[in-house]
């Protein structure tokens, strides 16, 4: 049986790798993924690098990382990666992006790294171990109501086909406008959930499931004592549609306040 600790070094060696060359490069030539999405020289030269070394490292994990797809074993234990989740921020000067890199056994995260490099920040947790950020133990908050939440939403979709799903945003941030404390887009999955086992946010709604954007954040959060699921309220996995992580006791509230906003 892996015992998930003792892949932490290798793991903290990959995301220095990719934190250093994040934190050095310029964004460099723009490759298109859609209308209004993009990956720079940047994105791909840290996904290569960090590929390599795990390869090297850890030849019997496999590897799915978000530029260029799926390497190594096909088994149950792989690692995934997000070169830079905030892409658009990194390309126009916001510090509101970072490198995250998960270990999923199975459907499930198991352990993961968030380096916020512009922020000087980093993120680790392996799971049953707790949560750390910069090697300090740390706990989601603890808010009685939504009254009291801070809560992180994804950005809108600009890719094909995201209209249903941005109908379904605008419908909750409607909702939350009237029912949280105040509603923050910050355009990058890994600092709402970094953010969230920080105790910095009390809730985030991610309306989607890429492994890449969730599986460390997952990780960390629960770590934290953060409620990590999908939109039904079902425990979150890779498979999952959504990921919703909130404080515990806002769990039930937040699960009855997505249904009916998209309800209609």
């Amino acid at each position: 049986m892996t015992n998930y600790l003792d892949l932490l070094p290798v793991a903290s060696a990959a995301v220095d790798l990719a934190a250093g060359y994040l934190r050095t490069h310029r964004p460099g030539t723009l490759t298109a993924k859609g209308e209004r999405d993009m990956a720079t020289d940047v994105d791909f030269a840290i996904e290569r690098q960090v590929r390599a070394l795990l390869a090297d490292r850890t030849p019997q994990i496999g590897f799915l990382g978000e530029e260029e797809g799926r390497s190594g074993p096909a088994g149950d234990l792989w690692w995934t990666l997000d070169p830079i989740d905030g892409t658009a921020n990194f390309v126009h000067g916001s510090p509101l992006c970072g490198v995250a890199l998960g270990l999923v056994s199975g459907n499930r995260p198991v352990l993961g790294i968030i380096d916020l490099p512009f922020l000087g920040d980093r993120y680790s947790a392996v799971e049953g171990n707790g949560a750390l950020a910069n090697g300090e133990s740390i706990r989601v908050s603890a808010p009685g109501s939504l009254l009291e939440a801070m809560v992180g939403i994804s950005d809108f979709g600009v890719e094909a086909g995201e209209d249903q799903r941005n109908r379904m945003r605008s419908a909750v941030i409607s909702r939350l406008s009237s029912e949280a404390q105040r509603v923050r887009i910050h355009g990058s999955s890994v600092v709402h959930l970094a953010w969230l086992a920080q105790g910095r946010l009390d809730a985030i709604i991610i309306f989607s499931n890429k492994p890449w954007d969730t599986a460390a954040g997952v990780v960390i959060a629960r770590e934290a004592g953060a409620e990590v699921v999908d939109f039904d309220g079902a425990d979150h996995t890779v498979d999952s549609a959504a990921t919703v992580g909130v404080t515990p006791k806002l769990r039930a509230q937040m699960v009855r306040l997505i249904r009916e906003a998209t309800s209609g």
